[in-house]
């Protein structure tokens, strides 16, 4: 890899394939069936993995928010979010699908979100009437094991790859909630540059579209800068506070041994176990926003 390959530095990645407009539409439509939107966001990066589109869907409906992957997040860091957004008005949840830990609390959050709603349908001698909730989310957030833990059961196909989740499902759980899965949705154009490399880096994008080596030397930059301990630990070299992320994906490839022939370092294969282990959660509880 060369420093000229990486000074393509504003690559400016986008990925909004046909389908999800057809999810947009179904799911304008279908917010008119829910009384409620919960929406799952990554709590490594909570404000790149909010699709900007959802607050214009859902309009004036009571919303949730789920910091998901929190086992992955940096704990101080996740409190931080969790305050912010409850500052704005959302009801927030905190959850780790891996060990369940959190998910016992939603539909205790659901029931006290929707108060006022379950009142009302009490005056009207209408207790047991369900609850209904949306759940959305960014590609491969986590969101279908999310439906299958509070579910207890399988209910929405998971599976660890952007955009598996198909057609209209609605699961009913215990206390009297029914929720409707949705597929995955990005936004058609992002904000920032950084909003499509954090999206890259955390697995929301295919990552057949993508310039992986950029993608890792950019990660690699952000690393150095939030926590450079971590590519010490996880690396063994000492990050160069001036070097470019080229010249760091090269160190970390020579200090894995990933050589080629003539002793050229094999980058796209560093490139790709940087993301593996960095979606992992291999190198170590990160946060890659701040509120």
């Amino acid at each position: 890899m060369k420093q000229e390959d990486t000074n393509r530095s504003t690559m400016n990645i986008q990925w909004y394939p046909g389908h999800m407009t057809k999810t947009r539409r179904m799911i304008e439509e279908d917010v008119k069936l829910v009384d409620a939107v919960c929406e799952i966001l990554d709590a490594r990066i909570p404000i790149a993995s909010r699709n900007p589109d959802i607050d214009a869907i859902c309009g004036n409906k009571p919303r949730m928010i789920v910091l998901n992957r929190i086992d992955m997040a940096d704990p101080a860091l996740t409190k931080k979010w969790a305050e912010h957004f409850r500052a704005k008005g959302y009801a927030v949840l905190q959850t780790d699908c891996k060990t369940k830990k959190g998910i016992s609390g939603f539909v205790p959050a659901v029931r006290e979100l929707l108060a006022e709603k379950l009142a009302r349908y009490a005056e009207k001698g209408q207790v047991g009437r369900p609850l209904k909730l949306m759940i959305v989310g960014i590609p491969n957030v986590g969101k279908s094991t999310f439906i299958n833990q509070v579910a207890g059961r399988k209910g929405a196909k998971a599976e660890n790859r952007p955009g598996v989740t198909r057609g209209k499902q609605w699961i009913t759980l215990n206390g009297g909630i029914l929720l409707l899965d949705t597929p995955g949705i990005l936004w058609p154009k992002f904000e920032s540059p950084e909003v499509g490399y954090s999206l890259a880096w955390t697995g929301a994008i295919n990552d057949n579209i993508l310039d992986v080596e950029l993608v890792a030397c950019r990660l690699l930059e952000r690393l150095r800068e939030l926590y450079p301990g971590a590519i010490e630990a996880r690396y063994k070299f000492t990050p160069d506070p001036e070097a470019p992320g080229y010249e760091l994906l090269e160190a970390a490839a020579r200090k894995r041994g990933f050589l080629i022939s003539g002793g050229e370092v094999n980058t796209e294969r560093m490139a790709h176990v940087l993301l593996d282990e960095f979606r992992e959660g291999k190198l170590g509880r990160m946060t890659l926003e701040r509120p």
